[in-house]
């Protein structure tokens, strides 16, 4: 029987594993990849970049392409000064700021409840969450008013409030739920046993694990808050009682559109926004770097 020996390997050289060849794009298919990408982000970027530059141009070349000529900040002064736009931008903030604490709030301990907890009607909860998501704002904005005007919330912030929470709760209780089932329950019984209670156990040991999903859901009840228009403008009358939505209506007429201002009132109302997305992408990301280090 004859055996082959394999041929010894020279001290120094590596021995090479058989690895698996990466298929290479043709300078073509490379070629064609990166326009796609350019054009996709030019148009992604061209309607903010012109509400940007249009904030900026006196009103006479508000519908021109005259992006350099007589750059000013007239139509900022004229906003902040002239309208009532503060006023608009604070009772969003509060809308969204009471809708956001509240809904993670409710979100969170419904998440958890249905993750961990067996009760009569969980199944039953779980598809009424789900089955309100499938309503349009054209068939319960009727009723919702109706039941508004009933308990005296029409032109409330509160009445707002809970409006935005009808839709924003449901939808991020399911993805609460989704983050606490990827938690051990060993962790929960670890808190038993050190003598906390569930709400204990929720509020200091599972809730800190979940920040990439609080950081979503505050996101998502903030942003439904923030740039919702139907509700905003069928509940809310008065110029000291409008939010964003219904104020930037103020500047459309059957006459015409003050671009100027709208453009303007865009760009700052695109801040808070901004800002609120950097925070919970911060916290995202470092929640998900931690939860892939183990040891």
């Amino acid at each position: 029987m004859t055996t082959t020996t394999p041929a010894p390997r020279t001290a120094g050289t590596p021995q090479v594993m058989n690895a698996p060849v990466r298929n290479r794009r043709s300078p073509l298919a490379s070629v064609g990849l990166h326009v796609t990408l350019i054009v996709t982000s030019v148009i992604a970027v061209f309607p903010v970049l012109w509400v940007l530059l249009t904030s900026l141009k006196p009103a006479k070349y508000a519908t021109t392409t005259d992006f350099v000529k007589e750059t000013t900040l007239e139509n900022y002064t004229n906003l902040l000064n002239d309208t009532p736009f503060l006023t608009w931008f604070g009772n969003s903030l509060l809308v969204a700021g009471l809708t956001t604490v509240i809904g993670v709030f409710i979100a969170a301990t419904t998440g958890y409840a249905v993750s961990r907890f067996r009760f009569p009607g969980k199944r039953g909860l779980m598809w009424t969450l789900l089955i309100t998501q499938m309503f349009p704002v054209a068939v319960l904005i009727v009723p919702i008013y109706n039941i508004m005007g009933t308990m005296g919330l029409l032109n409330q912030p509160a009445g707002l409030v809970i409006t935005y929470l009808t839709i924003a709760v449901p939808f991020c209780a399911w993805m609460m739920k989704g983050f606490f089932d990827t938690i051990p329950r060993e962790i929960d019984e670890s808190g038993y046993v050190d003598g906390l209670t569930p709400f204990g156990t929720f509020w200091r040991l599972i809730l800190p694990l979940a920040k990439p999903g609080i950081a979503v859901t505050a996101f998502y009840s903030f942003i439904t808050a923030w740039g919702e228009v139907a509700y905003a403008s069928a509940f809310m009358v008065g110029d000291e009682n409008l939010t964003l939505a219904g104020g930037l209506q103020k500047f459309v007429n059957q006459y015409g559109a003050q671009w100027g201002p709208m453009s303007a009132a865009s760009v700052l109302i695109a801040i808070p926004a901004a800002l609120v997305f950097l925070f919970a992408q911060r916290h995202l990301v470092t929640g998900m770097s931690a939860g892939a280090v183990k040891g």
